[in-house]
């Protein structure tokens, strides 16, 4: 079976992400399609907008329709247990020097906010893979590019790690075949966890940067702050290579709107007839780089 569709709905706080999400759910699961709507924002509001109380697990909306709100807390205790165990795991003798309480200190660690982001992110598309599409409701825009950001810091970081445990390897290698002679290698734990690590990191950069798995939904409104953020949402997705798909614009009474992925351009649009409330957009057929759009009105 193939793995679901994932569409990103991102955008400064208080555009309307949360409703243009759970608009554009309602509309895929209307068309006949399974659809999981999942929020990654701290502060949900799915279970206010379908009036209905959405738990860490499923909760039925429609027959094709479910929704779901991650416990960021819990994340972050999953993800600060993981490290510890793979700490314990690859230097054990450090109990022995009374340092594993010194593990404790992680919970302040910078990023964890992301790092439980992602992994949640991860095991909803392993676990819903029978969904046509996850529709993931995205926090406000600093910490959206952070998560969208993870993997490639990551990878770059850990190509660090892996040269400086190399290293570790080869002078600790050297001064056992002068004290014992030579012996036959054994596997390195951290060696492997690193590459372990490197293998995650760079399958969800592919997810990220693949238009077929991933589709990244701006939504804006029509207004200046609104228009200035979004470009910079775009200039941080270009700089990891990440495409948009689609903008939203929502609070608006136009329905025919154009936009192209050049940050300068962002306030080159067109609008148009009125009183719709999902329609596709137009694009401008001399442009390579015109977005598709999608308006929600307040009207219908």
């Amino acid at each position: 079976m193939a793995d679901a569709i994932n569409l990103f709905f991102l955008g400064k706080g208080g555009v309307g992400k949360s409703t243009s999400s759970a608009l554009y759910s309602v509309a895929l699961a209307d068309k006949g399609f399974k659809v999981l709507l999942v929020s990654l924002d701290p502060a949900h509001n799915q279970g206010d907008i379908f009036a209905v109380p959405i738990s860490s697990k499923p909760v039925a909306i429609l027959p094709n329709l479910h929704v779901l709100e991650i416990d960021q807390d819990k994340w972050v205790k999953h993800y600060l247990s993981d490290v510890h165990q793979q700490l314990r795991h690859s230097y054990s003798y450090l109990s022995a020097f009374n340092l594993d309480h010194h593990f404790k200190v992680l919970k302040y660690s910078p990023g964890l906010e992301e790092y439980a982001l992602l992994l949640a992110f991860k095991e909803i598309t392993k676990k819903y893979r029978n969904y046509d599409y996850l529709l993931f409701d995205m926090p406000p825009t600093a910490l959206a590019l952070k998560f969208f950001n993870l993997p490639r810091l990551s990878l770059l970081w850990l190509e660090q790690l892996l040269t400086l445990r190399r290293e570790i390897l080869k002078k600790k290698e050297m001064i056992t075949t002068v004290k014992w002679g030579k012996q036959e290698k054994e596997q390195d734990k951290v060696l492997n966890r690193i590459s372990s690590m490197q293998l995650e990191h760079t399958e969800l950069q592919q997810i990220f940067q693949d238009r077929t798995k991933t589709l990244i939904q701006l939504v804006l409104n029509d207004d200046k702050l609104s228009l200035a953020e979004s470009k910079r949402i775009v200039t941080g997705l270009q700089q990891i290579d990440i495409d948009l798909n689609c903008l939203v614009k929502n609070k608006t009474t136009y329905n025919v709107f154009y936009i192209t992925t050049t940050p300068g351009s962002l306030s080159s649009y067109c609008t148009g007839a009125k009183n719709m409330r999902i329609k596709p957009g137009t694009t401008n057929s001399n442009s390579a780089s015109a977005i598709p759009a999608i308006n929600l009105s307040n009207h219908g």
